[in-house]
């Protein structure tokens, strides 16, 4: 009986896939060639000039497949369920020329692949956006400002995002959407960060082999948090390497919250109160190379001008995240800096609008630090959890407990100095990191350091990034076409 039941399974399995192979076969297949079509073409192959022509064209299920060249167009996607695929990562690029624009911009569509391309130097105008165009080169965009979830299921693997100007705003991004995946991808040159999750509290995500440099940021995460993985990636030579925050009012609903479970709501809620350090984590930061991001030379926006500077990990205003076995070494001011994070600043309005986003419930643990916070001023250092705000202005009561280290190798400063002890994550509770005042003018003094140091030597275009590994096969899961035999 055991053996029948083992095969009427394996029976149904196969029928399966067979019909997932045949349906997957049944789509359409639009290829984008900047020169002349075949005179024979088969009856699911159809060939267009353009990327937007191929996308217009295509249908869920369907296949755009991109022959090598350069396109000078912006695209956008507002059909689900498709696959962009160029059929090699380094020649078939889709250049902005600096223009203001988004280069491929996937709006409120679902279940689509973007892959083994690369965009560039597409830009912001010297205010900033202009009807969403914003400079971002690759973009799933689930309904920006909406403050709720518009789409689900974005996929990019091998993507390559640069700007060689002053005004890229975003590499690779995402707002608003839920599972989804990046891997072998590569950023550069942007002036907010060369990816960025945001305003999903679940997002179920996760990002795998990227490497970004030369950015503002190399990770930016505005209300991003639950089920989310940040690993085995090398963040490098940015001036913040990896910074998941809360955020208010931009990409809400706030806050950034690592905790598992975390429902997808419409409405802003209040900021949470975590009441131990043993809890159940699902934002990770794991097993990456996090180095030398301590770059002033990029270019940098509003927003990313004032952030704290030279630091690995930045935990603004963050909520039971865990960092965990990463190479953290070699960053000017900061290896890891977690802060409470008032936002928006507003005293002189009697902080009308703000949200006192504490810093709670974080895990540091079985990390090798080395050579940060070199200068050796008060809260540099390997690992810094920093109160201040909630003791200065006494209000709201401070909730910045609960974080812990574990395990780690130390070779510079903590604060609170030996960290492991009394902030432990042996420990089931532990109290507020504290710093009142001084580690106030910490914060605002990285700030004022930073915007010194760009005044003498402004920011500067970065250089293109050399050739980039490639898909091994780019025919793989497509229809049979003329390219794919």
């Amino acid at each position: 009986m055991r053996a029948w039941h083992a095969l009427a399974i394996a029976l149904v399995a196969v029928a399966f896939a067979a019909a997932a192979s045949s349906a997957m076969a049944a789509g359409q297949v639009n290829i984008v060639r900047k020169g002349t079509a075949p005179t024979r073409v088969p009856a699911n192959t159809h060939y267009y000039k353009t990327i937007q022509a191929a996308v217009n064209a295509a249908k869920s299920g369907d296949w755009v497949l991109i022959e090598p060249g350069v396109y000078y167009e912006p695209v956008k996607v507002t059909t689900s369920g498709i696959w962009i695929r160029g059929m090699n990562r380094n020649t078939v690029i889709v250049d902005g020329q600096h223009k203001v624009a988004n280069g491929i911009e996937i709006h409120d569509a679902s279940n689509v692949w973007v892959e083994n391309l690369t965009v560039r130097n597409f830009e912001f105008a010297e205010n900033g956006c202009v009807d969403e165009e914003c400079g971002n080169e690759i973009w799933w965009n689930g309904g920006e400002g909406t403050g709720k979830i518009g789409a689900h299921g974005w996929y990019g693997s091998y993507l390559t995002a640069y700007d060689t100007g002053l005004k890229g705003g975003y590499g690779i991004f995402t707002n608003n959407e839920t599972e989804g995946s990046w891997e072998n991808i590569y950023a550069s040159g942007f002036a907010d960060s060369g990816i960025y999750i945001g305003a999903c509290q679940e997002c179920n995500a996760r990002v795998s082999g990227a490497i970004m440099e030369n950015n503002a940021l190399g990770y930016s995460g505005s209300n991003a948090g639950g089920k989310l993985v940040l690993e085995n990636s090398i963040y490098r030579r940015n001036a913040v390497g990896i910074a998941p925050n809360s955020e208010n009012p931009g990409d809400g609903p706030p806050p950034q919250d690592g905790e598992c479970g975390r429902p997808n709501i419409e409405n802003p809620i209040a900021t949470p109160i975590i009441t131990t350090t043993r809890i159940p984590r699902c934002t990770i930061i794991r097993n990456n190379l996090i180095i030398e991001n301590s770059n002033l030379t990029v270019p940098v926006n509003g927003s990313t001008g004032v952030a704290p500077w030279g630091a690995g990990v930045e935990l603004p205003g963050d909520y039971a995240d865990l960092v965990e076995s990463n190479i953290i070494a070699d960053n000017a001011n900061n290896g890891v800096l977690g802060f409470e994070y008032p936002n928006p600043f507003t005293p002189e309005n009697g902080f009308e609008g703000t949200i006192f986003f504490q810093l709670a419930g974080n895990r540091v643990s079985n990390n090798v630090f080395a050579l940060n916070g070199r200068k050796g001023a008060p809260f540099t250092g390997d690992l810094t959890y920093a109160g201040g705000f909630s003791e200065i202005f006494a209000y709201p009561p401070s909730h910045s407990t609960n974080n812990c280290a574990s395990g780690n190798l130390f070779t510079d400063a903590t604060f609170p100095a030996k960290i492991e002890g009394t902030w432990g994550c042996q420990n089931a509770t532990t109290p507020s990191p504290g710093g009142g005042l001084p580690a106030v003018e910490y914060l605002v003094g990285l700030q004022l350091e930073s915007a010194a140091i760009r005044k003498e030597v402004p920011p500067v275009g970065q250089p293109a990034p050399p050739p980039q590994p490639t898909m091994p096969n780019p025919c793989e899961g497509a229809p049979k076409n003329p390219l794919c035999s």
